[in-house]
């Protein structure tokens, strides 16, 4: 929200400067954007008259004119189109200075010599987005007479500044000047001083005009309507044109541009129909029919369903209640008769309304916050003072009020005792009554207890703890002096998940690999990239109803694609090496459509490309596995996962679950994903990890026995797993083997074709006694006998 302090001091009187005026609404909970200066360093910039206006003898597009800018009359050359002789326009003198920095010289356009320039709002330091459609082309025509060469800065005002705040969701009676002004007066301890609202002369009765408005909606609190007619559109009054620029707001006319005023000024949205365009003479507040069309002001026509609130004359809807008015009843140059409308909707409602059919208006922000239906009158009633005030039309006496839902009145009792106990200060009852008085509550004591009665306008303040806030930060939370903790206090601990989960990053991190996070949604087209087969339950994933787009369509049911996306993206970006993993969540639909939420499934991706094989992304879950104490891992061959390489892929078993996969992903994938790189993956289910893990350690004494150490070469088919072999020694070991590790594997002129040569070193060791040779061979016959039994193995001399 933009603040200008000049429209601020209207209602509350402070002399400090806007930084002093900035930081303490800080200090009291108001956040301060920024602070903008009005005065952009614009310097001999004065108010000319056009005296006369001729063709340029050698350029079509531009004129010579003569401008007296009091001392003296200048000629200058100008290709504006908008000028007529009389207007009052601002004149840039030789030397003066604009809002851009560029400074003005005599110059020579086309043979002519041009004693300066006529600036536009443009070049007076005012954005686009704020100048008047009829003004934005042309040169800035003053309305009215003004003395001539006065400076330009004191006509438009453009000293001072702008405070921009960020208002919170839960204040918004800030949404406006007077809801700030009162802020500002809580803070400086001022008063507040609000404008008298009052019509003085009244014509008619607005029952000629308007038989009834029927509001047969819940979703309506307030309905306040008042007419006028009579009614002359013109461009609105230089000072409410140049407040409304300076708040943000680009001004239309005279009737549309005091309607936003008084939603500045007021924070109340209101708006004006051409009485004329409706049908009948009555007003309905209704629900849309399913897939009614309205134009709305901003040309597009837009379908409507039952859950919109609308405006409706006796044929059709004529207005989004709360988002925006429709088309066909805008007010224009021929209104002569206006309906204006204060209304107060449904916040919920507005919100949802607004969302739906993707239009957000300076009116929808605020309903969609709440706002005090109480305003409606009021502001309404301050809409007719200034059009009566400015000439732009007389006010129908009388008004239509439907307040089907008043704002019951909360009482709030406070308990001084319990404010200094939660804020640790040590201030007297009346210290606090005068902290709340100064923020318009009315206050009363009882009983050592202080009596709050909230006003309608502080939709935020609901419990004792709302009032202690208050008192806070009126104290000022920053003179809170510092204490010591009282009371029973608990150590914090993360959860064990979160440990496991802390501790398998640093190992992953240990071994080089980077953390990332990638989308939880994504497109379906990536299942057809990976190559999963069409009745896989990868592909029963959970569309999303408003995505950003196809590529964040659905929510993700593997982290395969996200990973594979991510290397492909840094492959291509001229990265060489990429090592990094994701620990994230994947989402599986109980049922669909979804009725109850889907099951969050915790898993982790490795991938890897640009150095390294199968063996080194395998020995990182190995490592990953040892350090987390989950021991008895398993590597089978996998040959079924379309995604990965059928002779380069292994599943990851532990106590005889399939748990995950690791290897290569097939070249078909690798295409699809635009690599042309081996890539290598894993993808385990990190809630099993975390469910098995042993962070505890447990140490033994180093062995006080020697040990006995054993080579064994057998020869067996090739297709024959080094796993399944090891799997034979260690169920022979009868505890006496320590470690068995595998030294070689050879095919060559030695061996048979089709076989291979596998070697292992074994190590006997007891923790209890020395071994002997006769029962170490024992149990190496036995480990032998066993390979050749199930293998066919032959031991290799």
């Amino acid at each position: 929200m933009l603040l200008p302090v000049k429209w601020l001091k209207d209602y509350v009187s402070i002399d400090d400067g806007s930084r002093t005026l900035a930081d303490k609404l800080t200090l009291s909970g108001s956040h301060v954007e920024s602070i903008i200066s009005l005065d952009k360093g614009i310097n001999n910039v004065v108010v000319g008259k056009v005296l006369k206006i001729k063709k340029h003898p050698n350029a079509d597009k531009l004129v010579i004119t003569n401008i007296d800018v009091g001392e003296e009359t200048l000629q200058i050359v100008t290709g504006a189109t908008n000028l007529k002789e009389g207007d009052y326009v601002p004149v840039a003198l030789v030397g003066a200075r604009l809002s851009d920095g560029n400074y003005i010289k005599k110059s020579k356009l086309r043979g002519v010599d041009s004693y300066g320039m006529l600036c536009s709002l443009r070049e007076l330091g005012f954005s686009d987005n704020v100048i008047p459609k009829y003004q934005r082309d042309g040169i800035f025509v003053l309305s009215g007479d003004y003395e001539l060469g006065t400076d330009i800065n004191d006509v438009l005002n453009l000293k001072g500044e702008v405070i921009e705040l960020e208002i919170t969701p839960n204040r918004p009676d800030c949404l406006s000047i007077i809801g700030m002004a009162r802020e500002v007066a809580a803070t400086f301890d001022k008063k507040l001083e609000l404008p008298s609202v009052k019509v003085s002369q009244e014509v008619e009765n607005i029952d000629d005009y308007l038989e009834s408005i029927e509001v047969d909606d819940k979703l309506c609190n307030r309905y306040y309507a008042r007419i006028i007619k009579d009614v002359k559109i013109a461009e609105s009054p230089l000072w409410l044109q140049l407040r409304l620029m300076e708040a943000g707001v680009r001004p239309i006319n005279n009737i549309v541009d005091i309607t936003n005023y008084v939603m500045l000024e007021y924070g109340q949205p209101l708006h004006a129909f051409d009485m004329d365009k409706l049908e009948g003479s009555k007003i309905f507040v209704r629900s849309a029919k399913e897939s009614e069309k309205l134009k709305t002001i901003d040309g597009v026509e837009r379908t409507l369903s039952s859950s919109n609130l609308v405006i409706a004359d006796e044929k059709e809807a004529i207005g989004i209640a709360g988002v925006m008015g429709g088309m066909d009843t805008e007010v224009t140059d021929e209104t002569t008769t206006v309906l204006l409308e204060s209304a107060n909707f449904n916040s919920k409602s507005i919100r949802l309304t607004s969302k739906g059919l993707g239009l957000r208006t300076e009116a929808s922000a605020r309903f969609e916050k709440g706002i005090d239906p109480n305003l409606c009158k009021v502001a309404a009633e301050r809409v007719c003072q200034l059009i009566e005030e400015t000439g732009a039309g007389t006010v129908i006496e009388g008004n239509i009020d439907v307040f089907n839902n008043p704002i019951e009145q909360k009482i709030i009792e406070l308990r001084p005792e319990k404010v200094n106990r939660l804020l640790g200060t040590d201030l007297s009852t009346d210290k606090m009554k005068h902290y709340l008085e100064r923020l318009e509550l009315i206050v009363s004591l009882k009983d050592n207890r202080i009596i709050v009665e909230v006003p309608s306008f502080r939709l935020d303040i609901n419990s004792e703890v709302d009032l202690i806030e208050e008192v806070g930060r009126l104290y000022g939370f920053h003179n809170i002096e510092t204490k010591p903790l009282v009371g029973v206090l608990t150590r914090g601990e993360r959860p064990y998940e979160k440990i496991v989960e802390n501790k398998a990053k640093s190992i992953l991190q240990g071994l080089g690999l980077n953390e990332v996070l990638t989308y939880s949604f994504g497109s379906p087209k990536v299942y057809d990239k990976m190559k999963v087969e069409t009745d896989s339950s990868l592909r029963d994933y959970i569309r999303i109803m408003n995505p950003l787009g196809e590529d964040y369509s659905v929510m993700r049911t593997t982290l395969v694609p996200n990973m594979l996306t991510l290397l492909s993206r840094n492959y291509n970006y001229g990265v060489k090496k990429c090592f990094v993993y994701e620990i994230g969540n994947i989402f599986i639909p109980r049922d669909l459509p979804v009725k109850k939420l889907p099951i969050e499934k915790k898993m982790l991706s490795i991938g890897m490309y640009g150095c390294g094989d199968f063996y080194d992304i395998k020995e990182v879950l190995e490592i990953l596995f040892d350090r987390l104490g989950i021991n008895d891992i398993e590597f089978s061959r996998e040959e079924n996962n379309p995604t990965f390489h059928p002779n380069r892929t292994a599943k990851v078993i532990y106590k005889g679950e399939n748990i995950g996969v690791v290897g290569e992903i097939f070249v078909d994938v690798m295409e699809n994903f635009d690599i042309d790189q081996r890539i290598y993956m894993a993808y385990l289910d990190f809630d099993k990890l975390v469910k098995e893990a042993v962070l505890d350690r447990k140490y033994k004494p180093l062995p006080k026995y020697p040990a006995i150490m054993r080579d064994i070469a057998v020869v067996v088919d090739k297709d024959v797993l080094v796993g399944d072999l090891e799997k034979i020694i260690w169920q022979n070991s009868e505890n006496l083997i320590e470690a068995v590790e595998l030294f070689d594997i050879y095919e060559g002129d030695q061996i048979i074709k089709g076989k291979k040569s596998i070697a292992f070193s074994i190590t006997y060791r007891s923790y209890e006694r020395t071994l002997v040779d006769d029962e170490v061979n024992r149990i190496q016959d036995n480990i032998i006998m066993d390979l050749e039994n199930k293998f066919d193995a032959k031991l290799r001399r």
